[in-house]
Order: C-alpha cells, then structure tokens, then sequence
C-alpha cells in the first residue's frame, strides 16, 4: 500500500528548498516565478473542478433516482 506521506513537506525541508530556489535564481526572479507558479496550480484546480462538476451532477441525479425508487418498493 502506497503512503501519501511524501505529500507533506515539513517546515525544515520547506526552508532547505526555498533556500536553494533563492540561490539559484536570485532575490529578483524569485517572486516573480513564485507568482507564476501560484497562477498555475489556480488554474490547474480551476480545470479539475470543470472537469469533475459534470461527474458530480451525474452523480447526484443517480442517488435521487435511487431514492425514488426505494420510496417506491417500500410502498
């Protein structure tokens, strides 16, 4: 079974890597790229939920349909 502990990046290794990102690309760039970066996962989790509000929809009129049709076999 796969962990999703490599997911959470703790306050040392968070420092250890903004430290080296300071380095090589310098004080300037580096809010620059950092606000490109955040525009790119906005938009990417902008495109994850158009894709899965359809499934969504789909999903809720299947438990509502179920719902009715459970009402009707009680009855």
């Amino acid at each position: 079974m796969m962990t999703t502990q490599l997911l959470f990046i703790g306050t040392t290794e968070l420092m250890l890597i903004a430290g080296i990102a300071l380095l090589l690309f310098g004080g300037k760039k580096l809010p620059e790229m950092m606000r490109g970066m955040g525009r790119g996962i906005s938009e990417f989790k902008k495109g994850a939920r158009e894709v899965t509000e359809p499934f969504e929809e789909v999903k809720n009129d299947i438990e509502e349909a179920k719902k009715d049709i459970d009402e009707v076999i009680k009855e």
